[in-house]
């Protein structure tokens, strides 16, 4: 990869205030590009309006800023592309390889004898046993005619026949085969929300030309999915460098819904930029 091609990217989503694991990852794709001579990215992923709201975008921009970070071209705001998403799964159902399903996250564990998937969030919880899957097409319209909630579900085997094996390099584990199949049959959208974490992540990577995707380990499982996607669309595949998760001193992952202490708190009790930086692992 040419030095000057580099791109990398910061993709929080303004749910809560950024702590000191969102300043590690930031930092980490920031320090990379500018090292490089290339290009850092924000992007903000705000596809969940029940959870995301403007009063947190504006802190984690004023956070970043504290923190000496700055970004090349303007923030891509995932609330405002949703026609992107569309018309990308509008490409998908012309492949055949997505279908409504209609259970509850209630149905899917009540039927679910798999395992849970890895990853936390969205990427977590029983694997769909794909319950939905053999509906027929006029069942499902019918259903949907009749207004029943219902996700659009990639049809990972399906997918998969199509273009046969694929694999993807990560900086920390070397090229790996993709398993997306490890993730089931994930969601693409919703009906109220034409869009999901993995769709949105996969296209916007592309669209926004991300040479090196940079984020913790915990989403390795995601860039299965996600390359046999990128496969799909015909979109480039970038490289992946999986970094360390921050723990606290009990060794819990620092994450908003552990109430991890914030940068605000931090910067509030006086501690400077480079203080912050120290912590989170750089100098300077």
């Amino acid at each position: 990869m040419a030095l000057m091609s580099l791109v990398t990217r910061f993709a929080p989503s303004p749910t809560g205030y950024l702590h000191l694991g969102h300043a590690y990852s930031a930092l980490d794709g920031w320090q990379r590009a500018r090292k490089a001579g290339g290009r850092f990215l924000l992007r903000i992923e705000d596809i969940d309006q029940t959870r995301c709201r403007p009063a947190f975008e504006a802190a984690l921009l004023e956070d970043l800023a504290w923190l000496g970070l700055d970004w090349d071209g303007p923030v891509r705001r995932q609330s405002d592309h949703f026609d992107d998403y569309r018309t990308a799964l509008g490409r998908l159902a012309a492949l055949g390889v997505i279908y409504p399903c209609f259970c509850s996250r209630k149905d899917i564990a009540a039927a679910s004898t798999a395992p849970h998937g890895p990853g936390p969030n969205d990427l977590a919880g029983p694997l769909y046993p794909g319950t939905c899957r053999s509906l027929s097409p006029d069942e499902a319209a019918a259903r949907q005619a009749a207004g029943a909630p219902f996700a659009l579900r990639l049809d990972v085997a399906k997918a998969s026949a199509l273009y046969g094996p694929l694999d993807f390099h990560d900086e920390r584990a070397g090229r790996m085969a993709a398993q997306p199949e490890m993730l089931g049959d994930v969601v693409l959208a919703r009906r109220e929300t034409p869009c999901s974490y993995h769709l949105c992540v996969t296209l916007d990577d592309d669209l926004q030309g991300v040479t090196l995707v940079t984020r913790a380990e915990d989403l390795l499982a995601a860039t299965h999915i996600q390359r046999l996607l990128q496969a799909l669309l015909g979109l480039q595949t970038p490289d992946y460098a999986h970094h360390k998760i921050l723990t606290d001193s009990d060794g819990t992952r620092l994450a908003k819904r552990h109430g991890a202490t914030s940068l605000r708190d931090l910067r509030a009790a006086g501690m400077a930029p480079v203080e912050i930086h120290r912590m989170a692992g750089f100098s300077g």
